[in-house]
């Protein structure tokens, strides 16, 4: 399917396109440091990973590229309802192109899709928020291959305020399962301890563990964190005392 914008063509990519998305991936990320960190891969190492992309199955991965007079300008890669990529040449930047390949990415995804992008990318960042995606959270990067902070975003779809609270649903029923956890180990390791309960609390471990989840999660300040790990450990003690007595 090919889309028209001008002189512009959005289509679906084709296994002849591989070698130059490719070689469009590594002069785009080049070209973007200091603002993305380089690429944890050698050349050689993404040149083979992209050639061998199954571009048969829209189920695994769908990419999409955008052509202009000169050639290749872009592309974009959809693994399911995420983004997985998407970038436009150095050369065709601030000319439209990657405004024409996210608006097509919402339109084969109208229920919305998530992405993760650079914390330092501020460029990215930027667009993203002026195309109506929002963020959600910020990492410390350390589940990305360049260990660079990371932020995830989402485009909420046609009805925003349905995806949304789906997603709320979907964290409140992971952090009731969590809860329950952190419930059952704090009344676990109240055995090993001289007294037990409230008397036995240790404010300088709390605070060690305060200001190790916020690293992890940058976006979270040590004292709002430390806020709810105190409501949190305090509801636990008084579970086990409650149910030792």
């Amino acid at each position: 399917m090919g889309v028209e914008d001008a002189d512009l063509v959005l289509r679906a990519a084709t296994e002849d396109d591989l070698p130059g998305i490719a070689e469009l991936y590594l002069a785009t990320r080049a070209a973007a440091v200091p603002e993305m960190p380089p690429i944890a891969r050698t050349p050689d190492e993404v040149r083979h990973y992209v050639a061998h992309w199954d571009l048969a199955d829209p189920r695994a991965r769908e990419v999409w590229v955008a052509e202009d007079d000169l050639g290749l300008a872009g592309f974009a890669v959809l693994k399911k309802d995420w983004l997985d990529a998407l970038y436009v040449g150095p050369d065709r930047q601030g000319g439209g192109v990657g405004s024409a390949l996210l608006d097509l990415v919402k339109g084969v995804r109208p229920d919305g899709f998530g992405l993760w992008v650079f914390a330092s990318n501020a460029g990215a960042r930027g667009f993203y928020h002026r195309h109506g995606l929002v963020e959600l959270e910020l990492t410390d990067g350390s589940a990305n291959e360049e260990r660079s902070p990371d932020v995830h975003m989402i485009w909420p779809g046609a009805e925003p305020i349905a995806n949304l609270r789906e997603q709320i649903d979907a964290t409140d029923r992971e952090l009731a399962e969590v809860l329950a956890r952190r419930f059952a180990l704090t009344a676990a390791v109240q055995g090993f301890k001289p007294r037990g309960g409230h008397l036995d609390r240790d404010a300088a471990r709390e605070r060690e563990i305060a200001e190790r989840m916020a690293r992890h999660v940058p976006g979270l300040e040590v004292e709002r964190v430390a806020r709810v790990l105190d409501v949190v450990i305090s509801e636990g003690l008084d579970r086990w005392e409650q149910d030792r007595s």
